[in-house]
């Protein structure tokens, strides 16, 4: 059927006045990313892709990390073959690298006489040391069997004298790291929490690119960037985990910015918007 040409210019100039008004609803985005080494110049971040997200990087991390969890410790000290007073110390203070400097800080007396692995090595720590006079147990171990009250009795007297050395002496626990080496599960805990901080970053990486990405973008060589035709609304302006660098700086940028419509939204990326450095501590 033939269409009157009055009807078709009609039809025409609606397309055309519906494809201007959406033209005009959407908004672009122009931006500009810098980095400055320490007491160098601003270099600007070149050739680099840049990510438009409906959501901030760092709220996408938390909702990966619901469906890839990483490593749990409490799970991990259950598999260990370690005593169960060890465990039940792991688990209290949330912690499995059995050397450092931080580790022994956090040993008490009642840990030590109380948790059979840190008891020997403490023991075996200061029965080596001959510049202190230590304690000396004064018990045979067929008296275990002969006369189990004089056994008990003389082995309480062993074990007061230790404790009443260990709190006279409190930083006689230095050292006593380097003989739990056989049983630290530190290394092991600490490559266990890598391979789930690798799933993590990786869940996290595929789920902003395919529910949450809007657009990308690859800087030029004055670190400029566009993105055209986006809806009006509240995105993030993000490098994903990836760090840009210049000299000694490694920045990435997950900045709000607010889209309007019609003209442009200008927004500069440097040093001071960056997000901040995430440093893992593995106890």
């Amino acid at each position: 059927m033939k269409i009157p040409s009055r009807v078709f210019v009609c039809l025409l100039l609606g397309a055309v006045f519906c494809a201007t008004r959406v033209a005009a609803q959407s908004g672009s985005l122009q931006f500009e990313a810098r980095i400055t080494p320490s007491g160098g110049i601003d270099e600007p971040v070149r050739s680099f892709p840049f990510y438009l997200l409906s959501k901030s990087y760092a709220d996408i991390q938390k909702e990966a990390a619901l469906t890839s969890p990483g490593a749990n410790m409490d799970t991990f000290i259950d598999g260990l073959e370690v005593s169960k007073e060890m465990k039940a110390w792991m688990k209290s203070n949330h912690w499995v690298n059995l050397s450092g400097e931080d580790f022994v800080k956090k040993l008490k007396p009642d840990d030590v006489m109380n948790v059979p692995e840190f008891f020997h090595a403490y023991v075996e720590r200061m029965i080596g040391d001959s510049t202190v006079v230590f304690p000396t147990p004064k018990y045979k171990p067929e008296d275990k069997t002969k006369d189990p009250v004089k056994y008990a009795r003389l082995k309480k007297q062993y074990l007061d004298a230790v404790r009443a050395f260990l709190v006279q002496n409190p930083t006689s626990t230095d050292g006593i790291d380097l003989s739990l080496e056989d049983v630290n599960p530190g290394h092991k805990w600490d490559m266990l929490k890598a391979r789930g901080q690798k799933d993590t970053t990786r869940e996290t990486r595929e789920l902003a690119q395919a529910k949450y990405l809007v657009a990308r973008a690859d800087t030029d060589l004055q670190g400029q960037g566009y993105f055209r035709g986006i809806r009006p609304g509240n995105y993030w302006l993000s490098t994903l985990e990836v760090d840009a660098s210049a000299g000694d700086a490694r920045e990435r940028w997950d900045v709000p910015v607010t889209v309007r419509p019609g003209g442009p939204t200008y927004v500069t990326l440097s040093n001071v918007n960056a997000a901040p450095a995430q440093h893992a501590s593995i106890p």
